[in-house]
């Protein structure tokens, strides 16, 4: 490493909390498939969406990949500003059928969106400012 590198600052603390995306990368399992459409909004209804309503601080929006990926059947894409309510949200997603029953959870990757702009104090690139 070059003795003369020199590092970013610690940025200043930026109004307003951070918002953290979470990519939860999921397989559909012979069990989902099983269940007739109908059963399977039924399971939604009444199992995920009380425990979306108890988090309204986590937003979810469901991705369908099966058609392109016969690895991951589905991308959950969740947001908050507060990783104690989103992990909640897992807890209780893993007590549930969701969790290993209709859906292997196979990935689980945190984010931060331009990271780095904001650790080097710069404007992000990309349209998704």
């Amino acid at each position: 490493m070059n003795s003369s590198a020199t590092f970013a600052q610690e940025p200043e603390a930026k109004s307003g909390p951070l918002t953290f995306t979470v990519f939860m990368l999921v397989k559909s399992t012979p069990a989902w498939l099983k269940l007739a459409p109908k059963e399977r909004f039924a399971f939604l209804e009444s199992d995920i969406t009380p425990i979306l309503a108890a988090h309204p601080e986590v937003k979810l929006k469901f991705y369908d990949s099966e058609a392109y990926n016969s690895t991951i059947t589905d991308v959950m894409v969740w947001e908050t500003d507060d990783l104690r309510r989103y992990q909640s949200v897992v807890e209780n997603l893993r007590e549930s059928d969701f969790w290993d029953t209709y859906f292997e959870v196979r990935e689980i990757l945190p984010s931060l969106q331009n990271a780095y702009a904001m650790h080097y104090d710069v404007v992000p690139y990309g349209s998704g400012n």
